[in-house]
Parts: C-alpha cells; structure tokens; sequence
C-alpha cells in the first residue's frame, strides 16, 4: 500500500516512512474518525485551519522540512501508525453488519443515486439537507458494511458561495472547484484512460468522465460533463447545483438517471437494488426497462423486475420540490427512446402523468412511484401525508392502504459530534460507544454524568463557536472592507455568557425564518433584557431563483444590522457543513419554525440534541416524534386546522414567545452556586438520552436493510431464478 500514487504532487514530496498519508488525505474516513483529524491537525494546526480542514490541500502546501520532521518525530508517528492500522482494520475487516445480519445476500449490491451528496465541505458538491443526508448514508453504508455505490455529479462550481451586499441582499459567486486539492480521483480503466460514457440527451451525445470519491468502504461515483468533445453549453449541465432553467434541470436529470446506469455497467457493477434519493434521478427506471426489453423480456415482466428492485425516498410535501415538465419538453428528448422500450408515446408519458390540480403534466415523483416497489418518506407525519398528497396514483386503495411508508432520517454521530461530547460519551457511556450507539440502554448512562462535567463541555462548544463566528467576521472586514454596520450583524457583539438560539437552514419562506420578528416590540423586551437577554444567530442560504427567500434573509438582515437590536441578532454568511458543525455543537438552543406539515424531516436539529443543544420547534417531521415534554419545547400555536396562513403564523409566533418569555430563557438564567444550571442540564440530558440511540443513520440504515434493501435483494434472486428456471 506504500507505493500507491494517488496524486503525483504529494506523492513524491512525502517521505517513504510517512508516505500513508497521500492514502488517507484521498479516503473521506478521515472526516469522520477524530484520531485521523487529530493526526492531521498535529501536522500543522494552522495550515489545518487556514485550508478548512482540508488533508490534500495540507499535504500539497505543508513545507518539505516540516514533513521531514513529521517523518522522524517519535510521537506523530505513533499516532500516524495507530491511525493506519485502525484504518486498516476498518476498511479491512472493519464491521460487516450487512453480511453477518443477511450472510444470504452476500454478494449483491446496492446502487444509490441522488443529486447532490455532502461528505465534507472540502467537497462543495451539495447544497443542504438532502446532500448532507445523502453523505451521512454513505458514511453509515460503510460502517455497517453495507454493499453500496452512490452516484452523482461533479459540480466544479458547486451550489454557491454566499455573499450579501450592503443591503443584506443575496449574491451567489460560483468559485471553481480545484480538481487537484480534493480527495477526488479519476476513475480508470484497466488500460488507463478515464472511464467515460456517452449519453443521448434529445438527438445529440454528450460525453462524461467518471471521478471517484472514496467514502470509506463506500464508494462515490461523479459524473462530469465538462470534456473536450463536449460543446461549451453541454459542458455546462454538470457546472452548478441547481442552476439554469427547466430545460437544463431537464437535461441534468436525463444525465443523472440515464447516466447513472450507464456508469454502473461501465464500471461492471450490476446493483440488486437501486435507491432513488428523491425524483432528480428517475429516469432511471426508464434505463432498466429498456434494458430489459433489450434483454427478451417482455414489457410486464421488465416492468416487475424493475419495480421489484427499486426503493424511492420523497423527501418532502413542497410542491415546488418535484421536478415537473411539460409533455412537450419530454418528447423533444424521449422520441427516440420509447421505441427502444417497446411502447408508445401514450403509455410513455402515462409513466409520469400527474394532475396537481393545475392540469397534468409529467411529474418525476410520479414516475418513480409507479415503478418503485418500495417507497418511503423521511418521518411518520412525511409518510401521513405522502400517502395523502399521492393518493390518485393508486385510486383503488383507501389512504392508510397506499404503499408509501416511512423511514425517519437520522445524523451520523461520529460526523456530528463535537469532541468534548465525544470524551464524555467514551468516558461515561462506553469507550465504543459509537459500535453500540443504537442500544437505547447505554444512552441512560447520561444520567451518571455531572452536571458540572456536561455543562463545562457545552460552555467549551460554546466558544468555540463563538471563536469561529469573530473569524469569519475577521476575515471578511479583511477581504471586503466590510462596513460597521454589516460587522455588527456578523455577531461580534454576541455575549458568550448569554442565551443563544441558533436557526440555520435553507431560506425558503415556509421555514419561517422570521416568525420571532412578527412582534418587534416583543423580540426587543427578550433581547434586552437586563438579566435574563436572549439572542439569536441565524444563518443559510435562499436558493438562488427564490426572490421570497432573498428577500426575506434580506429583511432579516437589516434587523441585524439595526442599532435597535444592540448586536443581539447575528446572521453568519455562506452556510456550510463547516460552520454548521459549530453551529449545532455551540448554541444552547435549536429553533425551528416551519409552517407545518411543510418539514418532512429535518435533521439540524438532532446534530444539535446529540450535543446537548434543546430543540425549541414547531411539531412537525422528526420533532413530533422525538418530543416528550422533557427534552425540549414544543411549539403550539391555538389556530385551528385549515386556517390562514396569518392566523397560523400569528398563533405560531405567540406560542413562540411565550415559550422565550415563560420557560426557556428562566430555565437558562436559573443557576446554583456554582453557576449551573441544573434544570437546564437535565433537559440537556433527556435530549440526549432519547435522541441519541433513536435518531442516528445507525438506527435509519438498519431500517433500510431490514424493510427495503433485503426484501428487494430477496425479490429479485426469486425473480432472476424464475427466469433461469
């Protein structure tokens, strides 16, 4: 293994005693496996903060003495020893759940294709919730040994980098990914050259190469469009997450779904089970067929083959979050396809046919439900109202019969923890906790922590996010000459000692961002309270065609910036997966506020309650399940059910403030003597104990493998032997 070059550059800079490094820079294990961040940190702490926790980007910039140095200090490398073997050992014969749980599938293989995928944000190739969800899968798939292959894009101008003008106006800058400074290699083929297909989008080809991401014993598969032969516009389809117009969306999704099996044949993998993460990838059901057709089956049977090894989650009830297009734009492209399948354009487009009550046209979800055998929300209120917001596509079924269940999402701890959490957890849990983090018995252990003990580690979290906040603001003013103003809303002004409540998330205005602002006289009486303020920190990202969005952050903003507020409100720019660990590891409360039932999941705040940090939201996806009247708060607005949107905004932010008012900021300030306080922390550990074993992508995997991955594998060996028989 000594002698594998991965990148040229840091290759031959390494000394051969130290020369591992090159492989684990190149494998994501090192951003969930504190040891290896350690080891890395240790080599120049500096460098590990100024490249963002970036290992490539370190080993190609950290100095040729330094690294002779590192090669000959006795105590790094131990460490660095300890960290190979045990990287060794779990790429090796690390756990192999999947196989010992279902030694009879052994063999078969999983394929998971979603849009967008965060494993770190030294990989800017997602934009939120979903591919941040998707990363997390990932990284579960490899600890439990899961067979499993994701597929995506390679966005080499990622989603965006945010910037707000004067005004508190959104900009998106589009920087280039540098290929050579991230863990991310072409995929080769026998002889050598790149791995690359050709795909049909309409009546022209265009071509893309195959990168690889190593997730530890996952593996990550990104398409690239951005290829010579490629015209300039074609080139384009793979630049951004998320951008352009309906016709490009179009296009991508043709790449992503069609693309992605012709990858995976490529690559000589043949998956049992493929997952769709979310409609994007859909038309990938439309490849199967066809290769099945292809194969002699007939159109029923190549119709039960695909259904039977398809799963499909929905991840949310926004209409505007299932991709449809018109008839039209699918038959400029499809024409020539559906022969290739055996039917005709009627029986094509009735595949993806939906009326939303707008006239019918040709929906992405739809098509992956009436092809998937098995399909899944992402919380039992999701699932509810998945089988009530799809109930047509099966008109013979009474609601509670509609085959749409529900796998609720989960956060994988080891990415999510903060470290003085994690020594506690190994100190008065277990020290492998993180191998039994599932077991509901040994997250009540909690209750042997002292109090003092749990609240130091939250006061540390605490500043560092703090610590992380005034950099950010440090080197903005640097860079942009940033005005008083727009530095005071970067949260300079924030008491460490005082109440925070964080509220980060995608800036759509069904999320609500600016409930707490509905009674501005009322948010000034919290924030200036002369002994019990309460502030807040805010941050995230409107999409870039969402005008609401941007000018909601933007209102939100201006309050930021106002003298009114005293420098008690924050907004912390360009959201990421980097400042979202400090986030949900440092405030002291999690608000969410979204206009239910519009949140079908969300996972920000069980990384919060993981490390303490009490959950203050509306009962909506995951928090109406988690919630027991002693792990945080619930918000309950008096509207009745079907009122409009203002009443329940109004009843929703009343509700809101008198939780702010009545019991969480008195529950904070109320201290012993030794300026603990108790209340506070017992809350802090029923959060603890309940979210912990039940809201992991431990528990969330299993459930895949139990109810979706192994019964799909078992339906398609009876169906592959009834074909031989």
């Amino acid at each position: 293994m000594i002698d594998v070059e991965l990148n040229p550059v840091i290759h031959t800079r390494l000394p051969r005693r130290i020369k591992r490094l090159e492989y684990l820079a190149y494998n994501l294990w090192w951003s969930w496996n504190r040891e290896a961040r350690d080891l890395f940190k240790r080599m120049d702490r500096t460098l590990w903060t100024t490249t963002r926790h970036n290992p490539v980007r370190m080993l190609m910039e950290t100095s040729d003495a330094n690294l002779a140095a590192l090669a000959k200090d006795p105590t790094f490398l131990r460490q660095y020893d300890a960290v190979l073997m045990e990287m060794d050992r779990d790429l090796g014969n690390g756990h192999h759940w999947f196989v010992q749980t279902y030694p009879q599938l052994q063999g078969e293989m999983i394929a998971y294709l979603s849009a967008e995928f965060g494993v770190h944000s030294s990989l800017p190739i997602y934009s939120g919730g979903l591919g941040i969800l998707s990363g997390d899968h990932n990284k579960e798939a490899s600890d439990l040994g899961l067979p499993f292959v994701g597929v995506g894009f390679l966005y080499e101008q990622g989603y965006f980098s945010q910037r707000l003008d004067q005004s508190g106006w959104q900009e998106a800058i589009y920087p280039e990914l540098r290929l050579g400074e991230v863990a991310l290699l072409p995929k080769l083929c026998d002889d050598g050259t790149c791995v690359r297909i050709k795909v049909a989008v309409g009546d022209r080809e265009v071509a893309l190469r195959v990168w690889e991401v190593l997730v530890g014993r996952a593996r990550l598969y990104l398409m690239d469009a951005n290829v010579e032969e490629n015209a300039p516009w074609d080139r384009e389809l793979t630049a951004r997450l998320y951008g352009g117009d309906r016709e490009m969306r179009l296009q991508q999704e043709i790449l992503l779904g069609i693309g992605g099996v012709q990858i995976v044949r490529a690559l000589g993998l043949h998956p049992a089970v493929w997952h769709l993460n979310e409609g994007h990838s859909a038309f990938m059901v439309l490849e199967r067929l066809k290769e099945y057709v292809s194969e002699g089956l007939s159109w029923e049977e190549a119709m039960k083959h695909v259904r039977a090894g398809t799963v499909f989650t929905t991840h949310t009830p926004v209409p505007a979050g299932h991709d449809t297009f018109s008839f039209a734009q699918v038959e400029r492209y499809f024409h020539n396809y559906w022969p290739q399948m055996g039917i005709s354009r009627d029986e094509f487009m009735a595949l993806g046919s939906f009326d939303s009550g707008y006239g019918a046209n040709f929906n992405m979800t739809a098509l992956a439900m009436r092809l998937s055998g098995r399909v899944n929300g992402v919380s039992a209120l999701h699932g509810e109202v998945s089988r009530r917001m799809w109930r047509t596509l099966w008109p013979e079924k009474k609601e509670e019969e509609i085959p749409i269940g529900h796998v609720t999402n989960g956060v994988h701890l080891a990415s999510w923890m903060g470290e003085a959490m994690h020594r506690i957890y190994r100190q008065y849990l277990s020290p492998d906790w993180l191998e039994r983090q599932d077991e509901p018995m040994l997250w009540e252990r909690i209750e042997d922590v002292p109090d003092q003990v749990l609240w130091d580690a939250h006061v540390y979290l605490k500043a560092k996010l703090f610590s992380a906040m005034r950099e950010r603001a440090r080197q903005a003013r640097m860079q942009l000459q940033t005005s008083p103003e727009h530095l005071l809303a970067s949260g300079i002004m924030l008491d460490p000692d005082a109440l925070v409540i964080g509220f980060a998330r995608r800036f759509a205005t069904y999320k609500r961002a600016n409930l707490i602002f509905r009674d501005i006289e009322r948010l000034k009486a919290l924030i200036h309270d002369r002994y019990r303020p309460v502030q807040f920190v805010f941050a995230g990202k409107a999409h870039p065609a969402d005008d609401p969005g941007k000018r909601l952050l933007q209102e939100l903003h201006q309050w930021a910036r106002s003298p009114e507020m005293g420098g008690r409100i924050a907004f912390v720019e360009d959201y990421d997966m980097h400042i979202a660990r400090y986030l949900v590891q440092g405030v002291d409360v999690w608000m969410n506020t979204p206009r239910k039932p519009m949140e079908a999941s969300g996972t920000s705040g069980m990384k919060a309650a993981v490390n303490g940090v009490l959950n203050l939201s509306i009962l909506d996806g995951w928090w109406a399940e988690a919630y027991n009247g002693r792990n945080g708060w619930a918000i309950e607005g008096d509207a009745p059910a079907g009122a409009p949107e203002w009443e329940q905004d109004q009843a929703d932010a009343e509700a809101l403030y008198r939780l702010l008012e009545e019991e969480v900021a008195p529950l904070f300030y109320q201290r012993n003597n030794d300026n603990v306080p108790q209340g506070w922390v017992a809350m802090m550990k029923d959060a603890i104990r309940t979210v912990g074993p039940q809201f992991s992508t431990r528990r969330m995997i299993k459930e895949y493998a139990r109810d979706y991955y192994a019964p799909a594998m078992s339906d398609i060996i009876a169906l592959e032997g009834d074909l031989k028989g």
